[in-house]
Order: C-alpha cells, then sequence, then structure tokens
C-alpha cells in the first residue's frame, strides 16, 4: 500500500510542477543542455534504484525520473531546430517509430531473460543503467542549434569593446547585469509570445474539443500503465507466469501498427472524427471495465493489449487532426500545452482517487473509477457527435493567423 499512496504518486505531482520551469529553460539553453540533463537523470534515477532501499529512497528516484519526463520537450522540439520544415513528417514518423519500438525491444528482451534465463530484476536494472549511459554518451555529440523554435534568434548579448585592465572589474559586474536583464527579456518575450498564441489556436471549439482529448486521454492513460502492475499483482499474487513484459511489448507493437493503419485510412475525418473518438473510448472503458471485474489473468492480459492499442490509434487521430490546423511552429507549444493539462488532471486523479484517506481504495476500485472516466469522456464525444453532418457546414477552419506562415 506504501508503494501505491506514497511512491508512485511522487512521479505525477513532480512531473506537473517541473513542465513550466523545464519548459521554459528549455528555449533559453538552446535544447540541448536539457537532453543532456535528462541523459544524466536516467542515470541518476537507475542508479537509486539499484543502491537505494527504502520508501523515501523510491520517492527520491522518482522525483528525478519526473525531470527525465519534463525534458521530453527538450527533445521534441531539438529535432524540430535542427532539421528542414520539409522534413518535420518524416522524422517525427522515425522517432516515434524509434521510441515505440524502444519499447517493445525492451520489454520482450526483459520478458525472454526472466521467462528463459531466469535473470533477476536487479540484472535487468544493471542492463538498463547499461543502456541509459550509452543514450547519455550520444547527448554530448549532438550538435548545438542555432535558434529557438519559439523565438527566433538568441536572445540579445549585447558586447562592448574589450575592458581595460583597471576596470576590468567593473566590466565584469556590468556585463552580468547586462546578461541577466537580457535573459529576463527574453524570458518575458516568450512568455507573452506563448500567451498570444494559446489564444489564437484554442479560439477554435473544434480543435479545442481535440485538445480536451488529448489531455484527458493522456491522463488516464497514464494512471491506467502507471498502477496496472498492482491490478495484476492483486489477480495473481504469487506471479507464476510474470508476462507482464512480453504484454506490454505486444501492446506497444499493436499500438503502433494502429498507429500506421491510422495514417492510411481514407476517411472524412472532418466529419467523423469525434464520432469515432467517442465509440472507440467508450471500447477502452469497456476493457478497463472488464479488467476489473475478471480474475483471470489472462484476460486482464487482453484487456490491457486492446486498451493500449486503442489509446495509440485515437491519440494519432487528435495529433493530426489538431497539427493539420496549426503552423509547425506552433505544435511544441499546443502538445507542450496539452501535456500539462493532462499532468494537472492526473494530479488531481491522483489525489483524489489514491492519497484521499477518507477513500482507502482498492486497486480494483480505482480501475472503476478509470473505467468510468473514459465512460465519461466517450459520452461527451457521442453527444456532441450526435449529428456529425452538422459539421460539414461549420467545421473549424485553422487558428485564426496561426496556419499557413511558417
Amino acid at each position: 500500500m506504501s508503494v501505491t499512496r506514497q511512491v508512485f504518486p511522487v512521479l505525477t505531482y513532480s512531473n506537473v510542477v517541473l513542465l513550466v520551469p523545464v519548459f521554459l529553460v528549455t528555449d533559453l539553453l538552446r535544447y540541448k543542455p536539457v537532453i543532456v540533463l535528462q541523459g544524466l537523470t536516467y542515470v541518476a534515477t537507475f542508479l537509486l534504484l539499484l543502491v537505494g532501499s527504502g520508501v523515501h529512497s523510491a520517492q527520491l528516484a522518482l522525483f528525478i525520473y519526473s525531470i527525465a519526463m519534463a525534458a521530453d520537450v527538450a527533445y521534441f522540439s531539438y529535432i524540430y531546430t535542427v532539421v528542414h520544415a520539409s522534413y518535420y513528417q518524416r522524422v517525427t514518423s522515425y522517432v516515434r517509430a524509434a521510441i515505440l519500438l524502444g519499447y517493445a525491444v525492451g520489454g520482450l528482451l526483459a520478458q525472454l531473460l526472466v521467462s528463459l534465463g531466469g535473470v533477476s530484476l536487479y540484472c535487468l536494472a544493471v542492463i538498463t543503467l547499461i543502456s541509459v549511459s550509452a543514450a547519455l554518451i550520444t547527448t554530448f555529440f549532438l550538435p548545438m542549434p542555432k535558434t529557438s523554435l519559439f523565438l527566433h534568434g538568441a536572445y540579445p548579448a549585447q558586447q562592448g569593446s574589450p575592458p581595460d585592465e583597471g576596470g576590468a572589474h567593473d566590466s565584469e559586474s556590468q556585463d552580468f547585469w547586462v546578461k541577466s536583464a537580457a535573459a529576463a527579456e527574453h524570458v518575458g518575450r516568450m512568455l507573452t509570445s506563448v500567451l498570444v498564441d494559446c489564444k489564437k489556436c484554442y479560439s477554435s471549439a473544434a480543435l479545442l474539443f481535440f485538445c480536451i482529448w488529448a489531455a484527458t486521454g493522456r491522463c488516464g492513460f497514464y494512471q491506467v500503465t502507471g498502477y496496472v502492475q498492482l491490478l495484476w499483482v492483486h489477480i495473481q499474487p504469487h506471479n507464476f507466469t510474470a508476462y507482464n513484459g512480453g504484454v506490454d511489448a505486444i501492446g506497444t507493437l499493436s499500438g503502433a501498427a494502429a498507429t500506421v493503419a491510422v495514417g492510411h485510412v481514407s476517411l472524412e475525418w472532418s466529419v467523423w472524427a469525434e464520432l469515432i473518438l467517442g465509440g472507440f473510448t467508450l471500447l477502452i472503458a469497456g476493457a478497463l471495465f472488464l479488467m476489473d471485474l475478471t480474475d483471470n489473468i489472462w484476460i486482464s492480459y487482453a484487456c490491457c493489449v486492446l486498451f493500449k492499442t486503442l489509446y495509440m490509434q485515437l491519440a494519432t487521430v487528435c495529433t493530426f487532426q489538431i497539427a493539420k490546423a496549426l503552423n509547425r511552429r506552433r505544435y511544441a507549444l499546443v502538445f507542450g500545452v496539452n501535456s500539462f493539462a493532462g499532468a494537472v488532471l492526473q494530479s488531481v486523479l491522483t489525489a483524489v482517487v489514491i492519497n484521499t484517506r477518507s477513500l482507502q481504495l482498492t486497486i480494483t476500485s480505482q480501475f472503476f473509477i478509470y473505467a468510468s472516466y473514459f465512460a465519461a469522456l466517450s459520452l461527451l464525444f457521442t453527444v456532441r457527435a450526435e449529428h456529425p453532418r452538422a459539421y460539414l457546414s461549420r467545421w473549424y477552419s485553422p487558428c485564426p493567423d496561426v496556419k499557413g506562415r511558417d
């Protein structure tokens, strides 16, 4: 119970606190230093898991891991700064495929090592530490981007003539304050730009609803995947099969296949997208209800695979429906805001469902709430899309003054 109420929630709360400051510092430092920091935090996390013990050590490890999660915005934004806009779609597909393939290979390798080789979880952590250490080394060889994704060009660095020896100290002190003022001005301009862009982008009601699904779906997905292991321990306490890693790998691969399939479906998305979101979200809710009610581990495994597949498919639908209404320069902004909104909602859900002492919910009760959560989300989109033909005459136009100007 201490794992559920004292350890796992640290990741949720820390992530929501760190997202905004990391986002701002990322732009100011030109991405690469934050990517290096992300590699360092991954290494530190698994070092703590290997050498630490007790609840406080686990909490610290998850806090450090939350820094790595918040720094994801630096990694994805960095990619768009070092390639030409004509390669955005191709690069994005490569990156997403690499991430999903990494998850799948890691899950399958772990499953084979545990099931066939009798490898301990400690050894798996050592292998992971070696992997993230190799990733950290590669970050030092990344080229430093010359421009910002949100504010083009570096913030103004005022440079004067070389100081004489007598005034070196005063000149250095003045230079420090000049640079500090320039950095503060840069942050101020960026905040103003972010607020103006957000107002423009979220002024479209239809786009806003896709962003709502992206944020709420992200919240539900991380809640389910974060606590599903505890549900499986409840269903099968002695864990004779221990196929959790293989199930995670299969769910990731099937989700990747579903994501690719969505890209080749010929459909009038402007008419049917919201109805599809509502209908398939209802299937997600059904899978979670079945996971909550069943005592069969294999049924629970199958429902988890279905859940991950449907979520990744619907997340892809939301992504390209949002992206087609945005200027490329606003992608990271809108997706970052959606991620932040999802993290805030996740922290609220965690506080209510897990950390409320008066409730003391069991893991099955938690999954009943998660299933009800997706059912309510399905109802929202199903009702909104009750008459899809009506959207033909009022389908949203791209964000005002956003799309069409790179």
